[in-house]
């Protein structure tokens, strides 16, 4: 049907409300800019005169507004690929609050740059980023899932007794809980227990060094993780129980340690009571969830 202007018309509108909650919305097109096409051409024109591209993208979010799709909306992910496709570098600039998927695109670019909703004085911030006049240290504190399929995907999940793979897909993220990159890079060595065995009511302390080990100077956050290995009922894979950020010249080299508390052991039992059961703990120390380059076993007497 054809609407011509200056015209009135009548419209009839059936529909049928099982759940007793049903909205009618009527969509008006008339107007749009679709000239998206066009643009993506404009910027992959751009991009082949550049040496480097940056991409700002993102995602669309809030109240009552949960998303389905994890993936960029609208025509971004084609347009990260055909300028990458140029051959230029490109930089992609993410602003959103949650998890974004990136399979269709993320081999072909060169960063990323999450800035999360970063406020009056985030154009300043990613741009010191951009330009290396700031070295980034932030952590994810959720996990990016490579599709939707994974989700709900926690690192510390129980354990499932049968693998976390899929028939389909791996069963890794995208990005793991505790991940973050910077423009220097930092080795782990000596992992020491003040005490391999002790009571439920003592406490011990694990030192390691850190090692910035590349040309700039930077923070890292360093992280200590947990796991019961035998317990009366189940418990996570593993659990982040501290964390200490430190800044290192290249080359400096710093001792790092942590206090295991009894309060980092404890459980609730099948009485949902709290108790540290005798046994083994697994101590590890990393810069992620999935980065845990030092291992050892605390063991708990009666």
């Amino acid at each position: 049907i054809v609407i011509e202007k200056d015209k009135y018309y009548d419209l009839k509108v059936e529909f049928y409300e099982p759940a007793g909650n049903a909205r009618i919305k009527l969509v008006w097109d008339a107007g749009i800019d679709s000239s998206w096409q066009q643009q993506l051409n404009e910027a992959v024109a751009t991009a082949r005169k550049a040496a480097v591209a940056i991409i700002a993208a993102g995602i669309h979010e809030g109240e009552f507004q949960d998303r389905a799709n994890l993936s960029l909306p609208g025509h971004q992910q084609a347009l990260i690929n055909a300028v990458a496709a140029t051959g230029t570098p490109v930089v992609v600039v993410l602003t959103g609050g949650s998890a974004i998927t990136m399979g269709s695109w993320i081999n072909n670019v060169a960063a990323v740059l999450h800035a999360w909703y970063p406020g009056e004085e985030g154009g300043h911030a990613v741009a010191n980023v951009l330009f290396g006049r700031y070295n980034p240290a932030g952590r994810l504190p959720i996990t990016f899932p490579q599709q939707e399929g994974q989700l709900p995907l926690v690192y510390n999940h129980l354990p499932t007794g049968r693998g976390d793979d899929y028939y389909d897909l791996s069963g890794l993220p995208q990005f793991p809980f505790g991940y973050g990159l910077s423009y220097t890079q930092f080795s782990y060595q000596q992992m020491r227990l003040s005490k391999t065995v002790m009571a439920p009511t003592d406490s011990t302390v694990v030192t390691c060094q850190v090692t910035n080990t590349g040309n700039m100077a930077g923070d890292e956050v360093v992280q200590l993780y947990i796991r019961d290995i035998l317990a009366s009922v189940a418990r996570p894979v593993l659990e982040l129980k501290d964390f200490k950020r430190i800044h290192l010249l290249p080359g400096q080299t710093t001792q790092v340690s942590f206090t295991i508390s009894p309060a980092m052991l404890t459980m609730l039992n099948q009485q949902l009571l709290p108790v540290i059961e005798p046994g083994d703990f697994r101590i590890m120390i990393g810069s992620s969830s999935r980065d845990l380059q030092l291992k050892g076993t605390l063991t708990i007497k009666e």
